[in-house]
C-alpha cells in the first residue's frame, strides 16, 4: 500500500498562519470569486427556470442535469486531476462556465431561451465542476507548507462560504434591477477573475510518479475508500441525508408562492445558509479541532434535519431566514472535518481520485436531493416536500448510527494532525474492539 501522509504535522496556534503565505491567498482569492460565481448563476438558472415554467418538477430537473455529469466523470476527473498539472486542470475546467454564462446572456437579451437550452448548460457546467472540483481539492494541501494544512482547510473554507454568501445576494439584487442577464454577466466577471487569480499560484511538487488515466487507477480511488469505514461513513451519512432535505431546490416557491418575499427576498434566502456556514466556518477556525468527529458528525446532520422541518413549517420570513442558517451551520461542521480527514488521510498521488469520491456523494446528495425535492413538491405540495424531507433526514441519521458503529464511536486522537500528530481512530469502547482498519 502506498505510503500516507508523515503522521507527525505540527499544527500551527496561529489562526491565520495560511494566510502569511502567497499561494495560498492566491488560491483562496480563486476560491472567493468561483464560489460567488457558482451560487449566482445557480440562484440564477432556478430563478429563470421557475419563471419560465411555473413548476416545481422543472426545478427539481436541474438537480437531475448537474448530477448525471457527476456520477459519471468525477471519478475521471479525479483521475485527470492525479495525472496532470492540478492547477492546468481547474484553470482549463473553468473555461466551460465562462462560455456558458455568456450563451445564457446571449439568449436571454436576444428572447431565444428555453427550458432545453438552459438544461443543457448547466450539464455543461456540471461536466466542467467534475474536473475541477478534484483538482481544486487535490491542490490544497501543494500551496501550503504540511504544518499549515488543517489552518488552511478552516481559513479556506471561510472564506469560500463568504463567497456562497455574497453570490446569491447580488444575483439577487441584479435580478431585481436589471433582470437576470446582469447575473449572467456578473458570473462571466467572477469566473474569469478566479482563472487569473490561479496565475499566481505556486504549487510544490511532490516526488514519485504520476500514473495515466485508466479505470485501474480510478478503481484505486474506490477500493481506498471502501476500506475506510468512517471514511464510508462519513459521505454515506452526507449523501443519504441530504437527498431527503434538499430544501434548496424549492426556494423560488417559498420566495414567490409561500413567503411572497419576491426577487430580493429570494436572494437572501439562497444565501442564508451560507451565512449560517460562513459564521459556522469562523467559529472552527478560533476554537480547538473537535475530537469526537464521528458523534458529532451525527448530530450535527440530526440538527440539519430538524431546522428544515423549521424551514418547511415556517410562514415567518426572518424564522425562515434562521432555519436556513442553522441547516448550513450545521452542514459546514461536516464538510470541514470530512475534508481535512480525506487529505491528511491519502497521499498526494490519490489525492484527486479520493477526493473525486467524495464528490461523487456530494454530488448525489446536492442534486438528487434537489430532483427528490421537485418530485414530491410536484406530486404532494412544497411544504409537505421539506417536511417529510427533514424528518426523513433524522430517520436515517439514527439508522446509520446503528448500522455503523465505528463511525459513532469514531475521534480524533490528541496526538493526531488536528492536535499535534498521529492519526484518527475510533474510540476503543469497553467489550468493543477496535475497528480501525489499516491506514498505511
Amino acid at each position: 500500500m502506498m505510503p500516507l501522509v508523515p503522521p507527525s504535522l505540527p499544527l500551527s496556534h496561529d489562526p491565520l498562519a495560511a494566510l502569511r503565505q502567497p499561494s495560498f491567498i492566491a488560491f483562496s482569492g480563486s476560491r472567493l470569486l468561483s464560489g460567488a460565481a457558482q451560487t449566482m448563476v445557480q440562484a440564477a438558472v432556478a430563478w429563470q427556470v421557475f419563471a419560465i415554467s411555473g413548476s416545481a418538477l422543472s426545478l427539481g430537473l436541474i438537480g437531475l442535469a448537474r448530477f448525471l455529469p457527476a456520477l459519471g466523470l468525477s471519478l475521471v476527473g479525479g483521475a485527470v486531476a492525479d495525472s496532470y498539472d492540478r492547477r492546468r486542470v481547474l484553470m482549463l475546467a473553468q473555461l466551460a462556465p465562462l462560455a456558458c454564462s455568456l450563451v445564457l446572456l446571449a439568449a436571454t437579451r436576444s428572447g431565444a431561451v428555453g427550458l432545453p437550452l438552459i438544461y443543457g448548460v448547466v450539464l455543461v457546467m456540471a461536466l466542467a465542476s467534475a474536473f475541477e472540483g478534484p483538482a481544486r481539492a487535490a491542490l490544497l494541501p501543494l500551496v501550503v507548507t504540511r504544518e499549515t494544512f488543517v489552518n488552511a482547510v478552516a481559513v479556506n473554507s471561510t472564506i469560500q462560504q463568504l463567497g456562497f454568501v455574497g453570490g446569491p445576494v447580488a444575483g439577487g439584487v441584479l435580478i431585481a434591477t436589471v433582470g437576470v442577464g446582469g447575473a449572467y454577466a456578473a458570473h462571466a466577471l467572477l469566473v474569469a477573475g478566479a482563472i487569473l487569480s490561479l496565475v499566481l499560484v505556486r504549487a510544490r511538487v511532490e516526488p514519485g510518479a504520476r500514473r495515466a488515466v485508466s479505470f485501474a487507477g480510478m478503481k484505486e480511488g474506490v477500493v481506498f475508500v471502501l476500506r475506510r469505514q468512517p471514511l464510508l461513513g462519513a459521505m454515506l451519512l452526507d449523501m443519504i441525508a441530504v437527498i431527503f432535505a434538499g430544501a434548496t431546490a424549492l426556494l423560488p416557491i417559498y420566495a414567490e408562492q409561500i413567503l411572497g418575499v419576491g426577487a430580493r427576498g429570494y436572494g437572501l434566502l439562497t444565501s442564508a445558509q451560507a451565512v449560517g456556514a460562513f459564521a459556522m466556518s469562523v467559529v472552527l477556525v478560533a476554537l480547538p479541532p473537535v475530537k469526537r468527529t464521528g458523534l458529532v458528525l451525527l448530530i450535527t446532520v440530526a440538527g440539519f434535519g430538524v431546522a428544515t422541518v423549521i424551514f418547511g413549517l415556517s410562514r415567518a420570513f426572518p424564522l425562515s431566514l434562521v432555519a436556513l442558517a442553522l441547516t448550513g451551520a450545521t452542514d459546514q461542521v461536516s464538510v470541514v472535518m470530512r475534508h481535512t480527514t480525506i487529505q491528511l488521510s491519502t497521499p498526494d498521488a490519490l489525492r484527486g481520485r479520493v477526493s473525486s469520491v467524495s464528490q461523487v456523494f456530494i454530488g448525489a446528495s446536492n442534486q438528487l436531493g434537489g430532483v427528490e425535492s421537485g418530485l414530491v413538491a410536484a406530486v404532494t405540495s412544497a411544504t409537505f416536500a421539506v417536511v417529510s424531507g427533514g424528518i426523513a433526514c433524522v430517520a436515517v441519521v439514527g439508522g446509520i448510527a446503528a448500522w455503523m458503529p465505528e463511525l459513532r464511536r469514531f475521534r480524533i486522537r490528541d496526538d493526531s494532525p488536528f492536535g499535534s500528530a498521529g492519526a484518527a481512530t475510533p474510540v476503543r469502547e469497553s467489550g468493543a474492539r477496535d475497528g480501525r482498519r489499516d491506514e498505511g
